[in-house]
């Protein structure tokens, strides 16, 4: 089973007119308003998991700042989970400084989606005020058990668009306010996971986290795949290809070019995913 943890789609609406929200969503602006950015629906997912052999994709939107989009667009994901209930597993969305925050969250488990995420903090990174706005949300996702998806990016290296003021301390102070919660790091967790090398100190809090590869083949060379593995080991690792930014194909190309056992790949590219999903 091929599982991809990190795709994003969007309704009708915003992808005909998404000029609309570029005034009121920066970030948003940011990432879309070039028009090679692509936005895609439900069904071309699926079509493009059929033509690319990806068994299910777990899909949302994207931390809107304003309630009345972020509740439209979570709406949208759970009409695709019902429309294609085996193939698409979602999850929600929202600015976590939103005073909505915690009852969509609440709204839309109780609807039938399975985690939150990609929650992200372009502007300011994970700073204090965020890990205290994000308290509310691991505490129910706690409860319910299930997975909390969070955008972070390695502090070095290249400018581009989404890439946060992150640094590697908040994203340990992250992990460290919330042990016992299922997080999910994206892009690799900005590297984070190097330090598990370390004696003290890290290995212990990232003992419930885990890293996907959305975004792998621009950011870091194949072999990432290899040392991540036996870093953190292939159970810790969530094939995740930020679709429609990149197919998955390039993904698995880089893969099988790493070195990466056959029976590492089946577990990045889904059997961890399934376990942590519950599937």
């Amino acid at each position: 089973m091929i599982i991809d943890f990190h795709t994003h789609i969007f309704s009708k609406s915003v992808r005909e007119n998404r000029e609309k929200y570029f005034p009121s969503e920066a970030a948003f602006k940011l990432l879309y308003s070039q028009p090679k950015s692509k936005l895609v629906g439900a069904k071309d997912i699926v079509t493009s998991m059929d033509d690319q052999h990806v068994d299910m994709s777990v899909i949302f939107c994207f931390p809107w700042k304003n309630s009345d989009t972020f509740k439209k667009e979570n709406d949208y994901i759970l009409e695709a989970v019902n429309r294609y209930p085996k193939r698409l597993v979602g999850f929600c969305c929202f600015d976590a400084f939103s005073k909505e925050a915690a009852p969509e969250a609440l709204r839309c488990l109780e609807s039938g989606l399975s985690g939150i995420g990609e929650l992200a903090f372009y502007e300011s990174g994970i700073d204090e005020a965020s890990l205290n706005k994000l308290e509310p949300l691991m505490d129910i996702c706690l409860d319910k058990q299930c997975p909390v998806l969070i955008h972070t990016n390695e502090p070095v290296g290249h400018m581009y668009p989404g890439k946060t003021p992150i640094t590697l301390g908040q994203i340990d102070m992250l992990v460290k306010k919330f042990p016992e919660n299922k997080i999910v790091l994206a892009h690799w967790g900005g590297g984070i996971f190097f330090f598990n090398l370390m004696k003290k100190g890290v290995k212990e809090s990232l003992k419930n986290v885990y890293f996907d590869t959305a975004a792998s083949p621009f950011l870091y060379d194949a072999e990432i795949y290899r040392y991540a593995k036996e870093i953190i080991g292939p159970d810790k690792i969530l094939f995740g290809s930020d679709f429609p930014l990149i197919k998955p194909e390039r993904y698995f190309k880089e893969m099988e070019k790493s070195g990466l056992s056959q029976e590492d790949i089946k577990n990045i590219c889904g059997l961890s995913a399934a376990k942590l999903l519950g599937i």
